[in-house]
């Protein structure tokens, strides 16, 4: 292990000298300096873990080191000692950047133990950076795979929005990627450094929500046995993501109304409101303009919102993305389960590319975990997919009509039944199968077999 280096910073050579010997005994490389302007031209020269730096010196005093010092950008912990300290000259000096502030006299177990917190406050400083990173690289636009042009659309748009604080409103069928898109909004924004929160407002029971988003104080229901902050107060000068917002109950949409026009929030039971600065992203699988005809959301609320709309299209829109995911999440589920999976069957890439995706990019992911699961060897073979993506035919039959026909229901209905029985024959006759290739409920199946009187072979 390579051993820390301590810069001592103080007039007195005899006290440099003590804590010299002191902290080599502790396994460090230690420096000294005999003023703040030595101190300054051996810091900005090489590289030392921490200073420790008396305060009362001649020519440059300790505050002055200090402050010259963060001037000049150095960014390494310096921990401030003097033998006249009072708590006013502690406050100050931390409110200059120290690191951490000692008296003296102090005992050798002391000053170690003050080094030995700083270093591992420092290690946590340097992980959660480290942490910081991997996790804006993980939600940056290179990782959302795609090289479809709508696509690549919406990431101009991203990266000309990130920036600024309006609200988005992100559209599209589930498993389309929604919540990595808000997460790559807020990860290449200046509120990177704060909290992304997310709610899925249709997964929160509607008498819990609105603690949950505002927050309560004591008393202010039977179970609120203490004041609890919302997940607004949490989100403050970050970001929150509202997912599925259309499952938003009328009463919290005037609530999030205010938040959006005023930018402030009221915990349950408080008689005065809080200031938040939150960017709000929402997201929907629903039509929320045909919501707001309907009367189920608030046309005023729909229009806060919808400042900036991104529409992410389904994987069936954007098939030439299927390579480009699956050598994707191979990677992923490669490093995650310690397998060396390296390539997928022209077989079942065939299945793979053909097959409607409803469940769309989660769905995929899915699948290709389940395949690098089951595969012992460096491919995916069509028998690692699922039955129903083996077995998918992407034709569909055409339906007998008479010429002057043209009743919807009529045509659905025999639509219906075509697609029942070619799923019962390719399955021969399993009805479990068969939903699944039907994409419904085993119940619903035997219920239109029922009902529309089909007779199994």
């Amino acid at each position: 292990m390579i051993p820390k280096r301590i810069l001592i910073v103080d007039d007195e050579e005899s006290f440099r000298n003590v804590l010299t010997v002191i902290l080599r005994k502790e396994g460090y490389e230690v420096e000294g300096a005999a003023n703040g302007e030595e101190g300054l031209g051996k810091v900005s020269g090489a590289e030392f873990d921490h200073v420790l730096c008396d305060i009362r010196m001649p020519q440059m005093d300790g505050l002055e080191f200090l402050q010259a010092a963060k001037k000049a950008g150095t960014d390494v912990p310096i921990i401030m000692m003097s033998a006249f300290g009072t708590v006013d000259t502690a406050i100050e000096a931390m409110k200059l950047g120290a690191y951490d502030y000692i008296s003296k006299p102090f005992k050798p177990d002391e000053i170690v133990l003050t080094l030995k917190k700083a270093e591992e406050r420092e290690r946590l400083r340097k992980e959660n950076e480290l942490l910081r990173k991997e996790v804006k690289k993980e939600y940056s636009f290179e990782n959302i795979v795609s090289k479809n042009e709508k696509m690549n659309k919406i990431f101009e748009i991203i990266r000309k929005v990130a920036p600024y604080k309006s609200t988005i409103l992100i559209t599209g069928e589930s498993g389309t990627g929604k919540e990595l898109v808000a997460k790559a909004i807020h990860y290449n924004s200046d509120r990177v450094k704060k909290l992304f929160v997310p709610v899925n407002c249709g997964a929160i029971p509607e008498n819990l929500l609105e603690s949950e988003l505002f927050g309560h104080v004591k008393g202010a229901f039977t179970d609120a046995i203490r004041t609890k902050k919302g997940l607004f107060e949490e989100a403050d000068e970050g970001t929150i993501f509202l997912d599925e917002i259309g499952e938003l109950p009328t009463q919290l949409q005037v609530k999030l109304l205010r938040v959006l026009q005023e930018g402030e929030i009221r915990r349950v039971g408080e008689s005065k409101s809080i200031q938040v600065d939150v960017r709000i992203i929402a997201a929907t699988v629903k039509d929320l303009a045909r919501e707001v005809n309907e009367g189920r959301f608030r046309e005023d609320l729909f229009y806060r919102l919808n400042v900036l709309h991104l529409y992410i299209p389904p994987l069936r829109e954007r098939k030439e993305d299927i390579p480009l995911l699956l050598q994707h999440f191979i990677s992923k589920h490669n490093q995650n389960l310690n397998k060396n999976v390296k390539e997928v069957d022209s077989k079942a890439l065939e299945s793979l590319m053909n097959y409607r995706w409803s469940g769309n990019v989660r769905e995929l992911e899915n699948t290709i975990e389940r395949a690098v699961v089951l595969t012992d060897g460096e491919r995916i073979e069509l028998d690692h997919l699922p039955f129903e993506i083996q077995n998918y035919q992407n034709e569909v039959p055409m339906v007998p009509m008479a010429e002057e026909e043209y009743s919807v229901k009529k045509a659905s209905k025999i639509l219906e039944i075509g697609l029942i029985r070619k799923a019962l024959k390719k399955t021969k006759g399993n009805h479990t199968q068969a939903a699944r290739l039907l994409e419904i409920s085993h119940r619903a199946l035997l219920y239109k077999i029922k009902d529309y009187g089909i007779i199994e072979s």
